[in-house]
């Protein structure tokens, strides 16, 4: 792998990294229930596929104007993954060392809200109490927990930059 790759993409996963850790502090800081707001994810989603987005382009500046598919995605990969990574790091810290109270704030609010949403689709008693009753015996701030989300957003991740990098792949016509 090209050094520009590398550290093109390493920059951008640390401009990531500390832009994500800044929204985690500040939802953090200003209203810990920003945490359960599913447009708040979905924000935060586009603003991850856009740094690595940004990444592949900014490789394919520097490699002349034409990128492979395996520069792309990997210039898109590396971005992503120290980016969420950082933020992970982060998350655990705040969740796992520092302010566990939070966490077990959070988790009520998860709750509460999955009553909320299973009682208006219909669901069946027996399947809320269920439900309920697994969640109740669960951290969804845990070390491993934090773990295991970021690994499934990395995979998640990982599926849309093998699109990103189909759109931003450009074969060099001189040699082909």
């Amino acid at each position: 792998m090209e050094k520009s790759i590398k550290s093109i993409s390493l920059n951008q996963g640390i401009t990531l990294g500390v832009i994500l850790t800044i929204v985690t502090v500040l939802m953090y800081v200003v209203s810990l229930e920003s945490f359960t707001k599913w447009w708040l994810g979905i924000l935060l989603l586009i603003a991850i596929i856009v740094f690595g987005v940004i990444a592949s382009l900014k490789v394919r500046k520097a490699l002349g104007g034409y990128i492979s598919f395996k520069n792309a995605f990997t210039s898109y990969f590396i971005t992503v993954a120290v980016g969420t990574a950082i933020s992970t790091v982060v998350g655990i810290l705040i969740f796992a060392i520092i302010d566990p109270e939070a966490a077990q704030f959070l988790n009520e609010k998860i709750i509460e809200m999955t009553l909320e949403t299973m009682e208006k689709f219909g669901a069946p008693e027996s399947s809320i109490n269920e439900t309920i009753a697994k969640m109740e015996g669960q951290n969804n701030f845990s070390i491993g927990k934090q773990l295991q989300s970021y690994v499934i957003r990395l995979l998640i991740l990982a599926v849309l930059g093998l699109i990103v990098a189909v759109s931003v792949k450009k074969t060099d016509p001189n040699k082909a």
